[in-house]
């Protein structure tokens, strides 16, 4: 039976789906009920799912699609190929050693699995309504075809029962991991894949991005009495369980006779289903803002014990942080569980690795800030990896800046500098393609990773260049009050900044995000009476933010609109004098206006002295007297 507690989150969350600013906006909906059997020696589990899919679409359904992710864990996988194929596959995937010739190679782990180490999905007796459903597996997607069409409003039940057994852990998901956790069970069952305005997203998974339908789960997992599991949800028979999740002043006996224990879990209004397990996990709970608590479940060895105390009330530090910058946490649970391979977000939970107090901090602001960013605001990662990556890398790094600050003040004074020179870095080898691409389709590991986190994160952090940071701290506020529990796309989010702001912006998500042309603008000449010309050199238009120094000391700003964007923005720089030029267009090339004083008193005159903007080439951004 549900707790109240979860009945009135599921009640609350349910309403924020019905709203939506946009006409005629719809989306699926799913309901898993899960038992699962875990064999802790064998690493091989047997479950079975009953699925109600509720189709709120327009369309008729006449097949549906799920996600078979284990199976990518296989010798031959299509994960297995892209990891022999890209010139910079991830290290955490693949093993190198040194041939006769010194040379270095790289070997893909999967392909050397053996068969009690890979990872497989097997499904069995799927029905919808009772009756039988034709279904076939390629590769990582069952593709189903339906013993009756589902009508548009109409609901249909699934039943199946699957066997999976949990790869040597690789990515993500696996076995004893590089830091001895037993068990980091994600992607672990079969799961429905989404239907949306553009149709179906089954992709393959070659170890990328996610996607997925909101819906409730209600788990039951049966595994070895000496693990402790945490992950998303809310359990539901803590008295029954102990490990450290009953309440206070019950204390749990289990019979000696018992080798296993049944855990219990609700997860409401969630697109993904995630746990983890060890004998040897620590759990601690922490309370935090809005009567959420905080869960850390890590293991119990020495040098885990100080760090991971440590980084607990920097985690509520940053969950005010996020509530306040972004918007309230809706859920009243959140894991931070040691696991997986590095670090990556599920919901209401993440899995992390480390043992330094900073690292751990680190890694947990971005992979907590993803359950706004992915787990609230459901945009489609695998087609626009930056809006969840570069947010959240965004949001993490303001966050670290205010409860983590850097010992010497200037290098506070722009959090996202590393990220700016990241994506120079990108621009400069050549290797960039445009935010556009999807995923799976990134030539480079290294080109993919910068597009989708720093770029994005520098898309947010220009976008407050041009509408100026109040209107940015309010467009974030909007776009999650207006998109939380739905699947917002890259328009969506431009239409929240321009109707808080007032300017004009398809230019600029067409251009930093669809293309992969560069900003340039630069001083071409400051001549003797005071004109100074400048030029546009990049593809890429802006407004622009000069500041002019004299000899005698005093300064003045200068602001020159972009005529497409329409808009001017507050003075970022209230004390200093600023006069607001006419627009520039795009067309042309060049730029002259006239300084209040001649060129022989003019000190040093820059273009956008805060480096907020994108510049490819900022030696040609300033001059000064020689």
């Amino acid at each position: 039976m549900r707790t109240l507690l979860a009945i009135t989150i599921l009640s609350a969350t349910s309403l924020f789906a019905q709203r939506d600013p946009n006409t005629g906006y719809w989306q699926q909906h799913v309901d898993y009920k899960m038992d699962v059997n875990m064999d802790v020696k064998t690493y091989k589990y047997t479950g079975t799912q009953t699925l109600v899919y509720t189709n709120y679409s327009p369309d008729t359904l006449k097949r549906v699609y799920y996600h078979l992710y284990n199976n990518a864990f296989q010798p031959g996988s299509e994960m297995d190929a892209r990891l022999q194929a890209i010139q910079d596959p991830d290290g955490r995937m693949v093993k190198s050693f040194k041939g006769a010739d010194n040379k270095t190679t790289k070997q893909s782990r999967i392909s050397t699995l053996k068969p009690d180490e890979i990872g497989y999905l097997n499904i069995k007796n799927l029905k919808q309504d009772g009756a039988a459903a034709t279904n076939v597996v390629s590769g990582t997607i069952l593709e189903v075809t339906l013993a009756k069409p589902i009508l548009p409003g109409a609901k249909t039940t699934f039943t199946l029962d699957f066997e999976g057994q949990v790869p040597v852990q690789i990515r993500r998901n696996g076995r004893n991991s590089s830091e001895g956790v037993a068990l980091s069970m994600t992607q672990w069952y079969p799961k429905l894949a989404e239907y949306d305005f553009e149709g179906w997203h089954a992709d393959p998974y070659i170890a990328r991005e996610f996607y997925g339908v909101w819906g409730d789960y209600d788990v039951n997992i049966t595994i070895d009495k000496d693990y402790t599991v945490g992950g998303s949800g809310y359990l539901q028979n803590p008295n029954e369980i102990g490990k450290g999740y009953q309440d206070a002043g019950v204390e749990v006996k289990i019979p000696k006779k018992t080798k296993t224990l049944t855990w219990h879990f609700v997860a409401p209004q969630v697109h993904d289903f995630t746990w983890a397990a060890d004998p040897a996990y620590i759990h601690d709970k922490v309370d935090g803002p809005n009567g959420v608590t905080l869960h850390f479940l890590y293991k119990n060895v020495p040098e885990n014990l100080e760090p991971w105390k440590q980084m607990q009330p920097k985690t509520v530090e940053l969950l005010e942080f996020y509530n306040k910058h972004i918007g309230p946490y809706p859920y009243k649970q959140y894991s931070v569980i040691q696991g997986g391979d590095g670090g990556m977000e599920y919901a209401m939970c993440t899995l992390i690795t480390g043992h330094t107090y900073a690292g751990l901090v680190g890694v947990t602001a971005h992979e907590f800030a993803h359950s706004w960013f992915q787990h609230i605001l459901g945009s489609n990662e695998s087609k626009h990896p930056w809006m969840d990556e570069g947010f959240t890398s965004y949001i993490s790094d303001l966050a670290l800046a205010t409860v983590m600050p850097k010992p010497k003040a200037e290098d506070n004074e722009n959090p996202f500098a590393d990220a700016y020179a990241s994506y120079l870095y990108l621009v400069k080898t050549g290797k960039e393609q445009p935010q556009s691409t999807h995923s799976d389709r990134y030539d480079l590991n290294m080109a993919y990773s910068i597009a989708s986190y720093s770029k994005g994160e520098v898309f947010l952090a220009q976008l407050g260049y041009l509408i100026g940071e109040d209107n940015l701290a309010k467009t974030l506020n909007r776009y999650y009050n207006e998109f939380k529990f739905k699947h917002p796309t890259p328009n969506n989010f431009k239409r929240v900044a321009e109707k808080v702001s007032g300017a004009e912006l398809d230019w600029y998500l067409t251009d930093w995000t669809q293309t992969t042309n560069t900003i340039d603008y630069g001083i071409k000449e400051v001549k003797e009476d005071g004109t100074v010309v400048l030029e546009r050199k990049g593809r890429m238009p802006m407004p622009l933010d000069l500041i002019v120094a004299y000899d005698d000391g005093t300064q003045e700003t200068f602001y020159i609109p972009l005529e497409m964007m329409r808009f001017i923005k507050d003075n970022p720089y209230p004390n200093a004098k600023r006069t607001v030029l006419p627009d520039w267009d795009w067309g042309h090339q060049t730029y002259e206006f006239k300084l209040s004083k001649p060129k022989a008193n003019v000190s040093a005159l820059a273009i956008d002295p805060a480096e907020r903007m994108a510049d490819v080439n900022k030696d040609n951004n300033l001059y000064t007297k020689k």
